[in-house]
């Protein structure tokens, strides 16, 4: 099994549309209650890559298995050197390293462009996502009770950080 990274071009949306729109409708992993069009989600990557933003994607046999991004944490401009990101493998890959060396090329980025802090907001029951942060150096740093409301429940939000 051979992954490898490498920056986004349009024409995988069509497979991020699979993986991210599953995740709309089945998981907490978005907060988001609408699967997006491919118009919206392109739309999305183009103004992150307009503002310097990287937006990487994990192919395995010439298939997207997985992309990662980062872009602003806030608006303020104080917050410049702060990002957040978010990493996603299709549903059938999970557990093949693909969310590893996303993150880690993410980060590897994130140092190159003089960023100080990666943030990653992730739903309270997604444990797995947790530990993951956790063993690349993030560090539960905040929760936020019921800031979202998904599937007919409050949803509560786990800030990780990792100073880079």
């Amino acid at each position: 099994m051979d992954i490898q990274i490498r920056n986004y071009q349009t024409k995988d949306c069509t497979a991020i549309l699979a993986i991210i729109n599953e995740a709309i409708l089945n998981s907490t992993a978005l907060y988001d209650y609408h699967p997006r069009s491919l118009d919206h989600q392109i739309a999305i990557f183009e103004d992150k890559i307009s503002k310097g933003f990287p937006v990487i994607i994990a192919e395995m046999n010439n298939e997207v298995v997985g992309f990662g991004y980062y872009s602003e944490f806030r608006f303020r401009e104080a917050y410049k050197f702060t990002v957040e990101h978010s990493v996603y493998a299709h549903k059938n890959c999970i557990g093949k390293g693909i969310g590893k060396l996303l993150l880690s090329e993410l980060i590897q980025l994130a140092k190159s462009q003089n960023l100080h802090t990666m943030i990653g907001v992730i739903d309270s029951e997604n444990t797995n996502s947790i530990d993951f942060h956790k063993k690349f150096g993030f560090e539960n740093v905040g929760f936020i009770k019921e800031s979202g409301f998904k599937f007919d429940r409050w949803l509560h939000s786990v800030f990780m950080q990792k100073i880079l």
